[in-house]
């Protein structure tokens, strides 16, 4: 029987734990049965995750079983070979080319957060995002100075430039914004806020303050050159 299921149960931080004391094949497969267990907590979490995106936002991704990441690492270029991550993760999609963007969560012990935005956008779509910030900052700037956005993230996160990018002015206006290789919001949790019963809540709420910056975005990318939506 699940667990309640709007909590991360405590037994699933403590799989976590003992699996990074023990990251090895061997141990791993003496205790298949428990991760199964405790995988089946964390995909009822993500399915109540699921239904409360799908209040405010059209999710591609179909439950919270397949919102869930493996957890194999793939070790093949990296001088870390342990072959289990010790951490439970999950990616919901955004429905649609209309709306961009995506939502992740990361339940590890001292370190779990949630987050959302664009770790890697194509040249193209970079270069949209920064002709739309260089020739008007301010709808932006209204979303990252409003109230929510700064209770609930602080600041845009992600890899910067230490210089304006190619064919931008270094004493343009926007420039603070232009230097942006990633624009990627994050909020954190301490493991006790993680094992709160108001934890679904908050990483909804998280979920939902996103909003506008992935509107924003949005309506950058899937405009035509005349700034008019595509449909």
């Amino acid at each position: 029987m699940l667990q309640q299921q709007q909590l991360i149960a405590a037994s699933s931080l403590e799989f976590l734990k003992t699996l990074k004391q023990n990251n090895n094949r061997e141990w791993f497969n003496t205790h298949k049965e428990e991760f199964a267990e405790q995988q089946l907590f964390i995909a009822a979490f993500a399915d109540l995750l699921l239904a409360e995106l799908n209040v405010h936002d059209v999710i591609e991704t179909p439950s919270g079983k397949k919102s869930l990441f493996r957890i194999y690492r793939d070790s093949r270029f990296s001088l870390d070979k342990t072959p289990y991550k010790t951490h439970w993760s999950g990616h919901f999609t955004r429905a649609t080319s209309r709306r961009r963007g995506g939502y992740y969560f990361h339940i590890e012990l001292g370190n779990s957060y949630v987050a959302g935005g664009f770790r890697n956008p194509n040249p193209q779509d970079l270069k949209r995002i920064r002709d739309d910030i260089s020739f008007d900052d301010k709808p932006l700037r209204e979303i990252l100075n409003s109230e929510s956005f700064l209770a609930t993230f602080g600041y845009l996160q992600g890899e910067q430039l230490k210089t304006a990018p190619k064919g931008f002015n270094i004493n343009d206006k926007a420039v603070d914004l232009l230097c942006y290789k990633q624009f990627i919001l994050i909020r954190r949790f301490s493991d006790e806020q993680v094992l709160s019963s108001s934890f679904l809540k908050e990483v909804g709420e998280t979920f939902r303050n996103m909003r506008p910056f992935f509107d924003y975005m949005s309506d950058v990318l899937t405009a035509d050159v005349n700034g008019e939506a595509q449909y």
